[in-house]
């Protein structure tokens, strides 16, 4: 039996290693096994060059039909698990067939990499980048090894930027104005608002601010939708007055934002919510949501 195990083991051990990992940034990236492992960072339009090693187990020779990376970046739906989409793929070719006796080196270069998308880990979708050598083999099956990246893509401040203005009422009952500083926020930046009671004739209990990530995957009779709620934040505790206004400010930092993703590949979309919830005394809730554009602004260091 042991030697049945043996003979399923690959022959050869296979390293993937980047030119500039030393130096690079490394990020948190969790893995399909709920691990979380650091990977490099990279950005579209980067090179993304390295070297393979192959090294044969002793005593063991490598027969095989080719050696060659890709660089892919793919799609993956949860309800259709292990079903890549590749809206990217490059392929260099290592080596013609032959026999690998002992450790060999290849160096390898992807140049100016188109990577239009960030990498996304969902509820019901993932995008992610990743490098794959294979070793074609014929009767044995062909070995291949993985070494995930994450692509992350940086916005300028947004030139036009205007604030939201809204009301809210039930009539003669309750009159609310509120606004925000702006519609469109970076992963660290500050929702700056007011809350104006012009018509107060329920009694209020108390006023959250929430932030909602909507996370929709599919098409047509296919879509999934999920809404998360990422953040909470309490306005106000107790009966507000006619004429009164509450101030809001609220940090996204602590939380675990994403850019907002808009029909990527036609396969998902990622959109953010403010969502003012009042509560009234007879625990009615009554709710205005207004959708605002998160986007990565460059870190400086």
């Amino acid at each position: 039996m042991n030697y049945l195990l043996g003979a399923f083991k690959p022959s050869c051990n296979i390293s993937i290693t980047f030119s500039d990992g030393k130096t690079r940034k490394q990020v948190p990236l969790k893995k399909e096994n709920g691990q979380t492992v650091l990977v490099p960072l990279f950005q579209s339009q980067e090179n993304i060059t390295g070297k393979i090693t192959i090294d044969p187990l002793q005593g063991k020779k490598v027969d095989h039909n080719g050696v060659k990376i890709e660089l892919l970046g793919q799609i993956e739906m949860y309800f259709d698990r292990g079903n890549f989409y590749d809206f990217t793929s490059l392929v260099r070719e290592l080596d013609v067939p032959g026999e690998i006796y002992e450790r060999k080196t290849y160096p390898f270069e992807f140049s100016t990499v188109e990577m239009p998308y960030e990498t996304y880990n969902g509820v019901n979708v993932r995008l992610r980048y990743v490098l794959k050598v294979t070793i074609t083999r014929g009767y044995a099956g062909s070995i291949v090894e993985y070494q995930d990246f994450v692509v992350r893509n940086y916005s300028p401040l947004p030139s036009i930027n205007n604030g939201i203005k809204m009301e809210v009422g039930i009539e003669d009952c309750l009159h609310i104005e509120f606004e925000y500083n702006k519609s469109k926020y970076h992963l660290k930046d500050v929702i700056i608002g007011k809350i104006y009671f012009l018509l107060v004739r329920i009694k209020i209990k108390n006023m959250d601010l929430e932030i909602r990530r909507r996370e929709s995957t599919g098409s047509g009779a296919n879509t999934h939708v999920e809404t998360e709620t990422l953040a909470k934040y309490e306005l106000m505790d107790g009966a507000p007055v006619r004429g009164e206004s509450i101030p809001v400010r609220l940090f996204l930092s602590p939380y675990e934002l994403t850019p907002t993703h808009r029909n990527i590949n036609n396969k998902f979309s990622v959109k953010y919510y403010l969502n003012l919830v009042l509560v009234d005394e007879e625990d009615r809730r009554y709710f205005k949501q207004q959708e605002i554009t998160i986007y990565r602004l460059h870190e400086t260091t």
